[in-house]
């Protein structure tokens, strides 16, 4: 049998001493305290697999006690402990998620049955889905390199993340280096793929798949007019992050579509979003705008118009008056307003919501520590994003508006990669910084390593210089320049990227929800 450690809180644990040998005889390990408190302390200080709680102990009781490890554990399995089977005991406890229950005196086979029930069920999920998931490795393995198209890539995508989600609830730690492992060979094969076929997706549009540019005047604006339409970009959103958050809203809101859309190149906040919103390629903007485009290397801030590049796109495509809002989210008093004004916003016919925290988020995992050792990996990063989600006052706006008849839209510009895997690049003062992409005359690098656009204009892409070339990151690679290389090669590495090629900063979610 696999190591058990049990916590037992009791008032009178002295009484329970058969039990306790009962239970060490048949291989658990049994820490046992006579309080609340004395409880938290021990799960906050190491790990265990169930939690047995008195109900009726003196000072924090045993539902107060509950509820502060479901606080911090809500996966810990928690089984209380009574003397009566009061009805409204019982539905506090069921409500507050407890496992199990016993009744005093507590029979040791009852406890065996309890554990077996608790402690396999877990292991049973494990092993089911480690299997389901080792029979379809093989076939996954086989479409990734089957030569794939656009539609195809986006179920495998999904397929891979369904995957990932399963195996973390699972926590099979075994299974997760191997789905990392199938991501990373997919995400050779999807660079590989954007690669051959980018600059004709730009050359014909109607060949190519749905991109940033085209997203709001297919996605957005045939739904405007029958009832007030919000419109939620969340910057940096991955799909997996899409997945984790939309549960919470299935309690309030019934999805009506479920799509997905190519982010153009770079995969970055300058050139994705503006596209969006103007309903233009970058080098299209900066031909009609040029008071509203900046190129990389020019002093100020690059995503200051969309509001004006809105109005025009709604003028240009619609051709009739529409009363549309745009809201930037970028800091918490930002966030507050937002809140307060949720119901004013139902008197527009369209408001567009740039909420940038996922954005802050990723950016400021490479600048603080903390950041870094709470978004160490994907399955924190996941689990990160739906803890600021359910506290944050974005949440809090969305349900109220659910309480009115208003249609939701949820997506993004460009999702993040963890980067793995440096790469050399040599350039002048004028190249720009970004980790995942350089725009820059005379660079040097490893062609193996990126998408290279030696004639920007081919990719929609403005060409700040007769001789700018464009480069892009692969798969999990990121740039650095050959001076002081290895620090910065410790300070980047597993941090969340964006600008690049891979299936996670490329195909991105795009959702229509409706109030239930």
């Amino acid at each position: 049998m696999e190591h058990i450690r049990i916590l037992w809180a009791d008032d009178e644990i002295d009484l329970l001493k058969p039990q306790l040998l009962f239970l060490e005889k048949k291989g658990y390990e049994v820490v046992t305290v006579t309080n609340g408190h004395d409880a938290l302390d021990e799960v906050s200080e190491r790990a265990f697999d169930v939690v047995f709680l008195d109900e009726s102990m003196p000072g924090l009781t045993g539902l107060e006690t509950l509820e502060r490890i479901k606080a911090d554990h809500p996966h810990l399995p928690v089984v209380m402990i009574t003397k009566n089977e009061a009805e409204h005991v019982m539905e506090e406890a069921l409500g507050a998620q407890i496992s199990d229950y016993l009744i005093k005196p507590v029979n040791p086979n009852q406890i065996l049955l309890t554990l077996k029930k608790i402690i396999d069920n877990k292991r049973l999920v494990r092993e089911k889905t480690t299997t389901s998931y080792q029979q379809e490795f093989r076939q996954l393995m086989m479409e990734i390199n089957s030569g794939l198209d656009t539609e195809q890539w986006v179920e495998v995508y999904r397929k891979l993340i369904g995957w990932e989600i399963r195996l973390d609830e699972s926590e099979s730690e075994a299974m997760a280096d191997i789905i990392a492992m199938q991501k990373r060979e997919a995400n050779i094969e999807f660079s590989k793929f954007v690669s051959r076929n980018y600059l004709d997706w730009i050359a014909e549009p109607e060949a190519a798949p749905l991109m940033s540019h085209r997203l709001l005047r297919e996605k957005v604006f045939p739904w405007l007019g029958e009832r007030p339409t919000v419109m939620v970009l969340l910057d940096n959103l991955r799909y997996d992050q899409w997945r984790v958050i939309e549960p919470m809203l299935g309690e309030l809101y019934r999805k009506d579509e479920e799509d997905w859309f190519f982010s153009i190149l770079p995969t970055s906040t300058q050139y994705s979003r503006n596209a969006i919103f103007a309903g233009m390629l970058p080098v299209e903007i900066a031909r009609h705008y040029s008071q509203w485009w900046k190129n990389d290397m020019e002093e100020g801030g690059k995503n200051l118009y969309e509001a004006q590049l809105l109005q025009e796109h709604l003028k240009r495509v619609l051709r009739k008056p529409v009363k549309a809002e745009y809201v930037k989210v970028t800091n918490v008093s930002h966030a507050k307003d937002l809140l307060d004004n949720a119901l004013n916003y139902l008197h527009n016919d369209l408001t567009v919501i740039v909420y940038n925290f996922i954005d802050m988020l990723s950016h400021a995992r490479t600048e603080m520590e903390v950041l870094k050792e709470l978004a160490g990996d994907e399955r924190a990063y996941r689990s990160l994003t739906r803890s600021w989600f359910a506290n944050s006052p974005l949440w809090a706006a969305l349900k109220r508006m659910a309480e009115r008849d208003v249609q939701l839209i949820i997506t993004t510009d460009h999702g993040t990669i963890r980067v793995q895997t440096p790469s050399r690049v040599v350039g002048d003062r004028e190249t720009t910084t970004n980790l995942r992409y350089k725009l820059g005359r005379n660079l040097k690098y490893d062609r193996k390593d990126v998408f290279e656009v030696r004639d920007p204009e081919k990719a929609g892409l403005p060409r700040p210089n007769v001789s700018s070339t464009y480069i892009f990151a692969r798969e999990d690679i990121f740039f650095l320049y050959p001076n002081n290389y290895n620090y910065y090669h410790n300070y980047y590495k597993n941090t969340f990227q964006h600008g690049g090629i891979s299936l996670e900063e490329i195909i991105c979610p795009v959702v229509r929800l409706s109030p239930k």
